[in-house]
C-alpha cells in the first residue's frame, strides 16, 4: 500500500523559504503523480502543485507560480516542495497525496482535481507578516 509522510513545515517570516518533503513508498505502478495540497483555516483544500513519474512534468497553481518548485529524488523516494518568497497567505496545513495510473500521466490541473487515492499527514506552514 502506498504510504506518504510529509515533513518540513514550520514558522517563517514573509519573504522567507521552506522546503517540504514527502517520503513515498509502496507504489505498484510505474506511473503515478504526487500532488501537494494545502488547507488554510476556514478555507477549502487547494491543489498547489504536482509532479509525474511518467515524464517529470510539473504543474503549479497560479498563486505559487514562480515561487514554488516541486522536484523528486528517485533514489530517496522523496518529493520536495521548495517554497520561496513566502507570503502570509501561504499559511496552511500542507499535504502530499498520490494517485497511481495504468497509463502515462502528465501533471496538470485535472490531476489535482480528479482526486488522489493516498494521503499523507499534514505539515503546518505558518508565514508571519
Amino acid at each position: 500500500e502506498v504510504q506518504l509522510q510529509a515533513s518540513g513545515g514550520g514558522l517563517v517570516q514573509a519573504g522567507g523559504s521552506l522546503r517540504l518533503s514527502c517520503a513515498a513508498s509502496g507504489f505498484r505502478f510505474v506511473n503515478y503523480a504526487i500532488g501537494w495540497f494545502r488547507q488554510a483555516p476556514g478555507k477549502e483544500r487547494e491543489g498547489v502543485s504536482c509532479i509525474s513519474s511518467s515524464d517529470d512534468s510539473t504543474y503549479y497553481t497560479d498563486s505559487v507560480k514562480g515561487r514554488f518548485t516541486v522536484s523528486g529524488d528517485n533514489a530517496k523516494n522523496t518529493v520536495y516542495l521548495q517554497m520561496n518568497s513566502l507570503k502570509p497567505e501561504d499559511t496552511a496545513v500542507y499535504y502530499c497525496a498520490a494517485a497511481q495510473y495504468l497509463h502515462e500521466v502528465m501533471c496538470g490541473p485535472s490531476i489535482l482535481g480528479d482526486g488522489m487515492d493516498y494521503w499523507g499527514q499534514g505539515t503546518l506552514v505558518t508565514v508571519s507578516s
